[in-house]
């Protein structure tokens, strides 16, 4: 992991696309660099957890204690890729620093990637990514309410409450102090019961801090003994003037997911879009987009390897998961070499109708 002081900016990560494009020309340029986001220290064997090392001609590391090769992506989600790391790197800047995120279809169209599939998958082991573990816990004062997503209500049943209609999710907001908002949290809970309340509760929520919710009478008991529990109960069109929070970003999130994605996110994989919408707004007011991605990068760089089948293999398929590929083809390179101004090669064009 990365040492206490902070990245640079210019230094440690690009802070404008210009940068971006300047500093990783090549997959050999975006291979060093993930290998210092690896180990900032230096190399350290995964196996014996040695440093000393050296390089050997393919750009993997030998270790010198206990003579291990590994290169900077294995182990990582990037173990095994066909996809050369330009193109993955191209991904992860869209994918981090643009306001709205990118839909896989148009991830393929600004790549020029063959494969809607791959784009897909690219995007989906971001996702899975986002989740660093042992992450802090939301404090101080935190808004924590329910709603739903997913598709159109069945005609006569009022509520939107059908089964496998919409997917029940729990919303926790910290308040900001004078005013605003902090941080939140979006994870998938199967009831509104106590019980599984409680359990959203205690992983996302620290122990001791205030816990301000509608009148729903489960929360009496999920929230006893762990937190002081502020009730409000107001009619439903008055409700949002008592948990502001919450209603903003379950307004957020809901039209992120029509916008961005058209609403074609499958339950089964709607977790992973949550932790992206999370993603995107705990930093919402940073200016270094760069460290966005430089943080994206070292959450790739220490996650376990994330495979195509376990992208799709869940308990409940999505409609929206694509079948594997039908070819295994590799996508080209994006390294850009010289270009000798092709715009001027040829006959003349008139560009002023």
């Amino acid at each position: 992991m990365r040492s206490t002081s902070l990245p640079v900016p210019g230094k440690h990560y690009p802070t404008t696309y210009g940068e971006f494009g300047a500093w990783f020309r090549t997959d050999a340029d975006c291979l060093d660099y993930l290998a210092w986001v690896r180990w900032p220290e230096g190399f350290v064997c995964p196996d014996c957890k040695a440093m000393d090392s050296w390089r050997l001609s393919d750009g993997r590391y030998k270790c010198r204690e206990c003579g291990a090769r590994t290169s900077a992506t294995a182990g990582t989600i990037f173990d095994r890729t066909r996809t050369p790391l330009t193109v993955w790197f191209h991904t992860c800047w869209m994918f981090a620093t643009q306001k709205n995120g990118i839909s896989a279809l148009a991830l393929q169209r600004n790549l020029g990637l063959s494969s809607y599939q791959t784009a897909w998958a690219m995007l989906h082991r971001l996702r899975s990514v986002l989740v660093r573990p042992g992450r802090e816990l939301l404090s101080g004062n935190v808004e924590v309410d329910e709603t739903f997503i997913g598709g159109a209500s069945t005609p006569g049943i009022p509520g939107g409450r059908t089964p496998n209609e919409k997917t029940l999710i729990a919303v926790a907001v910290e308040r900001s102090d004078p005013e605003g908002f902090g941080r939140c949290r979006l994870a998938i809970i199967k009831d509104a019961g106590t019980a599984s309340l409680r359990a959203v509760l205690k992983s996302t929520v620290k122990p001791g801090s205030r816990v301000i919710t509608d009148g729903w009478q489960p929360y009496r008991e999920a929230t006893t003994g762990l937190y002081t529990h502020q009730r409000h109960v107001a009619p439903g069109a008055l409700s949002h003037q008592f948990l502001p929070g919450v209603h903003r970003v379950s307004a957020l999130v809901k039209r992120w997911i029509l916008g961005t994605h058209q609403g074609n996110v499958g339950d089964a994989h709607l977790q992973l879009y949550l932790d992206e919408f999370v993603f995107r707004w705990n930093p919402r007011k940073s200016r270094n987009l760069g460290l966005r991605f430089c943080r994206l990068l070292e959450l790739a760089a220490n996650h376990d390897p994330v495979r195509y089948g376990q992208l799709i293999m869940t308990k409940r398929l999505s409609k929206t998961s694509p079948p594997p590929p039908k070819t295994h083809g590799k996508p080209a390179s994006m390294e850009l070499f010289g270009i000798h101004r092709p715009w001027r090669v040829g006959t003349q064009v008139r560009l002023n109708g």
